[in-house]
């Protein structure tokens, strides 16, 4: 056989050289730990369908905020549940509302340590489970629907948060959203984008964690799974609006999409590892059909080599205690 001339493998020798000439690093401080909250518990209650996830109470997400910026994490996304519901969602925009209150309490316990954010939609609050308000037929009222969002980011920003990220998929969100932060006092506040967000399968598991009321779909208003210049459409738009980031969700699906945006913006690209992507790598783990913690990384690996600078994921706080070690 012919000499090989070229070889590739001499950079693959053993774990310093891989280390030293490794393309793709993901640094803790990329990383964003999606917590839970729910109004009126007195101990954290685990997530059936996401091992490792917890319903937090008050006092339990104060603790893992800590933990979380003990690890290096460069985020906090809050999600609220609420002990009840409405047609409105008034919850979501209640300075006492279980979201607000508990902006506030990590923003008391972490102050400028971490980047606090806060999701900024309807449907953990709302009855009826959709992102929005309710025309009379049933279908969501976009323009109705912007004006509570405005009232929800100032109610967000006034309990402390410093990034809010709208994600129903409304038309003009961003801007609306916007204007209502600048107009109270808040042009320090930003605005991570949900800029590409799809009526996607992926979603089942947190919709347990919210204990979502969600009868029927969202594909009216998240973006249809076949579409890629959309997105882009999308992000464009997003950011001529005032958007300060903006984000891909679900991520290993739509890793084309991260990839396409990343090259049409020059501002910080996200994307959001959900629910069913960190379910289903947790249970096959658990049935010993792969490597838990080298799928974890790989996963987050090609997600960042994909474009994101920022990566939403359940296993932010472990995954930036391994890389701090690893690297």
């Amino acid at each position: 056989m012919p000499y090989p001339e070229i070889r590739p493998r001499r950079l693959r020798r053993n774990a310093a050289v891989r280390r030293l000439v490794s393309e793709t690093r993901v640094a803790p401080a990329e990383l964003v730990v999606p917590m839970f909250v729910k109004e009126g518990l007195a101990e954290p209650r685990a997530v059936a369908s996401l091992p490792g996830v917890l319903q937090h109470s008050r006092d339990s997400l104060r603790k893992a905020a800590v933990e979380a910026v003990q690890a290096g994490v460069g985020g906090i996304m809050l999600f609220g549940v609420p002990a009840e519901r409405d047609e409105t969602g008034s919850g979501g925009l209640d300075p006492a509302g279980i979201l607000n209150v508990a902006i506030r309490d990590v923003i008391a316990e972490v102050g400028d340590s971490t980047v606090v954010m806060s999701d900024l939609c309807l449907d953990e609050f709302t009855s009826h489970g959709h992102c929005g308000l309710l025309t009379p037929d049933g279908g969501v009222d976009n323009d109705a629907t912007l004006s509570a969002y405005a009232r929800m980011a100032v109610a967000q920003a006034d309990a402390g948060v410093h990034v809010v990220g709208p994600s129903g998929m409304m038309d003009g969100q961003v801007g609306v959203v916007r204007r209502a932060l600048d107009a109270a006092g808040h042009q320090h506040v930003s605005v991570l984008a949900y800029a590409a967000k799809y009526a996607s399968a992926f979603f089942g598991p947190f919709r347990d964690a919210v204990e979502s009321a969600l009868d029927g779909d969202r594909r009216a208003y998240q973006q249809d799974p076949a579409n890629l210049r959309e997105s882009l459409r999308e992000v464009e738009l997003d950011v001529a609006e005032g958007a300060d980031m903006v984000m891909v969700k679900p991520a290993l699906p739509y890793l084309d999409v991260v990839s396409a945006v990343r090259a049409a913006v020059d501002v910080p690209v996200a994307a959001y590892q959900v629910s069913g992507e960190y379910a289903m790598v947790e249970a096959a783990a658990a049935n010993g059909w792969i490597d838990r913690e080298r799928t974890m990384l790989e996963t987050l690996t090609s997600i960042r080599r994909a474009g994101a600078q920022i990566i939403l994921t359940y296993w932010a706080v472990e995954a930036a205690q391994m890389l701090r070690d690893r690297y």
